[in-house]
């Protein structure tokens, strides 16, 4: 290949646009004097960086960063040379002789950058890039067409051609640039063209275009070293587009390849790698393995600060304590506390740890002082609404979403929330559809819109809709896990046992999930193993999950029946005292409960929880049954010496030599023999499954 970089040809796969930007091309022709010329007597004149409300407006250009680097000390032997050159008139110094730059102040009376000296056609293409700029398309056209009539540059062409895709003009853009076979001149215009296409939606054209492959891999290879121009190499933007395609023809695992191999050419294309981690296409493990491939050296100071911003963007099922040192690091050392991207990541590590409050707070702080209709914030806090039933809350934000954004995916995303919190579930699931409709790619739209297949029973529909978001976001594990929670409502327990092993092939240490295989070993009447996931999942919830959490209480419930099964009561009522904590209103707890303390001969304490159940629930049998059980053995227990009943008897004189109103235990069978955890469940069958105990375990079992 020629070397894009000699004058009149066009950059390589290796450089960015920045390499024809008319900036660029001025900071190569500055006004320059050499030292020996000047007179060293007189003041150099400094930059005024004092701008007060009275300046007037001065030059556009200057506000670019490419425009303001001009006003530095310029080394010409370092400068790039680009196709603008030859139009220019014959500099005056030989290369590499050594030159000052002469800057001018903004004043009312001098301009910042000197255009006397520059050709008709650079003047020309400053116009043209001003307008660009400036959003005055038609202006960028009018010029534009002047100029690539008289030169035929490429880079020109290009210049036209990105004025017609601003407008809108896909097409016109297309035409211009395939006239003279400009695609396999230039690698711009062929990145152009093809993203002209993709917009239009003709995805295999486009991929003709562009090619199924990256031509430049080897290449890309041996120029590792190569030093960046300070953009994003136009081979890294290539991959990227390639990927957008595969991704809108639904081939992911191709898309998943393109985006890697863009990321990893430029660590610059974030784009791509919120490609990979937004659309859920790598696992949370993979997320931190791309992370640590990455180059960050080539950003030099900042290569800490964006390092950090790419962890804090990653998977925060992982790794949080690495998440929280990224956020301090940003907020301490860089001061990015309020940017949003610091404030997005903590909202999700609070809301995956079940603490919707707090999470509530953050959201609103940041939605009502910086960004109203912030995309990264909205979702996490719709979905934090839901849980905690914020069904005023969630009215009025979708009725304004409604009104300001119609056309995006969390409108519908939102009114679809409302309904399902609503149980209006018809009326959800046709939002959900039109927010999934929108953007294919918007993952809370489809588990929404399954969710509400599976509420209302239609199993066939709901395992055909997370199945359909398990094929769209091989990343995230939760449609193989709503997939195992359905086989297992309907007791496929092998199918159930296998769609969880996928989940947990992506995301082991989800709280959840563990839960819900400990509960269908639990069923598989598998304690052993029930006992270690839900144990697994304690150990998580520990570092994860707001302790007050449903699933923190579930799993405790779920462990407390597992230690039952096993024998160990005393375990099993440890758990169960914990959930009552948090759940004082649940007579299920206080039966079993009661039940666990009357097998371990604690039967006053278990007369005590049968007492709190039945007020909680008058009418439950299981209950009823129990505490009737439970007195007729408190009536026949034998009595110690020192029981306040003794005791009383002995004051009033009622005591007798044989101790017959305490030692009953002659007379019936002890309370171990009596109260078997075989025979008593067999009294209260008769109970509604919802009641049962022992004999109906799985319908105790608490799941998410």
């Amino acid at each position: 290949m020629r070397n894009p970089m000699s004058p009149g040809q066009t950059p390589s796969q290796h450089n960015s646009t920045l390499a024809i930007s008319p900036f660029i091309a001025r900071g190569t022709r500055q006004q320059q004097i050499p030292i020996s010329s000047r007179n060293l007597n007189q003041p150099q004149e400094k930059q005024d960086t004092n701008h007060s409300r009275n300046d007037p407006p001065y030059q556009s250009i200057v506000s670019s960063p490419l425009g303001q680097r001009t006003s530095q000390p310029f080394n010409s032997s370092t400068n790039l040379t680009t196709p603008h050159q030859e139009l220019r008139k014959d500099s005056r110094f030989e290369a590499g002789e050594h030159v000052t730059t002469l800057t001018t102040t903004t004043t009312n009376t001098t301009t910042d950058i000197d255009i006397s000296e520059l050709s008709s056609i650079e003047r020309l293409r400053l116009w043209r890039h001003d307008s660009l700029m400036q959003h005055m398309y038609q202006t960028a056209e009018y010029v534009g067409n002047k100029i690539y009539s008289i030169t035929g540059d490429p880079n020109d062409a290009f210049w036209l051609a990105q004025g017609f895709y601003y407008k809108g003009e896909y097409l016109r853009a297309v035409e211009l640039l395939s006239k003279d076979n400009l695609e396999s001149i230039s690698i711009m215009c062929r990145y152009l063209i093809t993203l002209c296409l993709f917009k239009l939606n003709k995805f295999d054209e486009a991929l003709d275009i562009i090619g199924e492959s990256n031509p430049f891999s080897e290449e890309s290879n041996k120029s590792k070293k190569l030093q960046s121009d300070g953009g994003i190499k136009l081979e890294s933007s290539l991959c990227y587009l390639r990927g957008k395609i595969y991704s809108a023809l639904n081939h992911f695992s191709k898309a998943k390849e393109s985006f890697k191999e863009a990321i990893l050419i430029d660590v610059k294309n974030f784009e791509a790698f919120e490609e990979l981690t937004n659309k859920c296409l790598l696992t949370p493990q993979e997320e931190w393995d791309i992370i640590e491939s990455l180059d960050f050296s080539i950003l030099s100071d900042n290569e800490e600060m964006i390092k950090n911003l790419y962890m804090i963007h990653s998977s925060k099922l992982i790794n949080t304590n690495k998440i929280l040192e990224a956020q301090k690091v940003l907020i301490d050392e860089y001061n990015l506390e309020t940017n949003v991207d610091v404030i997005s990541s903590k909202t999700e590590m609070l809301y995956n740890s079940c603490d919707f409050d707090k999470c509530l707070v953050l959201c609103e702080k940041y939605l009502k002082t910086q960004d109203a209709l912030n995309p990264k914030i909205l979702p996490t806090y719709i979905s934090c609404l839901h849980e905690l039933g914020a069904k005023n809350k969630l009215f009025l934000i979708s009725h304004k979403l409604a009104e300001q954004i119609p056309k995006s995916a969390i409108t519908w995303f939102s009114v679809g929330t409302y309904y399902l919190t609503m149980n209006k579930i018809h009326e959800a699931r046709k939002f959900f559809s039109k927010s999934s409709i929108i953007d294919p790619n918007f993952a809370p739209s489809w588990l929404g819109f399954a969710h509400t297949f599976s509420i209302e029973g239609e199993q066939d529909q709901a395992l055909t809709a997370y199945s359909t978001a398990a094929r769209f976001f091989p990343g995230v594990h939760l449609p193989n896990l709503f997939l195992g929670m359905q086989y297992m409502s309907s007791n496929t327990l092998s199918l159930a046992e296998e769609y969880f092993t996928l989940a947990y092939d992506i995301c082991p240490n989800d709280p959840l999930l563990l839960n819900e295989m400990g509960v269908m070993y639990f069923k598989k009447e598998e304690y052993e193993k029930s006992k270690k996931y839900l144990n697994k999942a304690m150990d998580e919830i520990k570092h994860k999950l707001y302790s007050n959490s449903k699933t923190a209480v579930s799993i405790q419930t779920n462990l407390g029946h597992t230690y039952r099964k096993l024998g160990d009561n005393e375990r099993a009522i440890e758990c169960f005292k914990y959930v009552l904590q948090d759940s004082e209103k649940d007579p299920d707890l206080y039966v079993t409960l009661g039940f666990l303390y009357l097998q371990t001969k604690q039967l006053q304490k278990g007369i005590d929880c049968l007492h709190r159940a039945l007020a909680i629930k008058p009418g439950m049998t299981s209950a009823q049954e129990l505490l009737t059980h439970a007195l007729e053995l408190n009536v026949i227990v034998s009595l110690d010496e020192n029981h306040p009943l003794v005791v009383s008897s002995r004051i009033h004189g009622l005591d007798n030599k044989d101790g017959s109103l305490y030692n009953t235990s002659k007379r019936r069978k002890s309370v171990s023999s009596s109260f078997s955890s075989n025979a008593l469940p067999k009294k209260i069958r008769t109970e509604s499954n919802d009641n049962a105990n022992d004999g109906h375990d799985e319908e105790m079992m608490d799941i998410e």
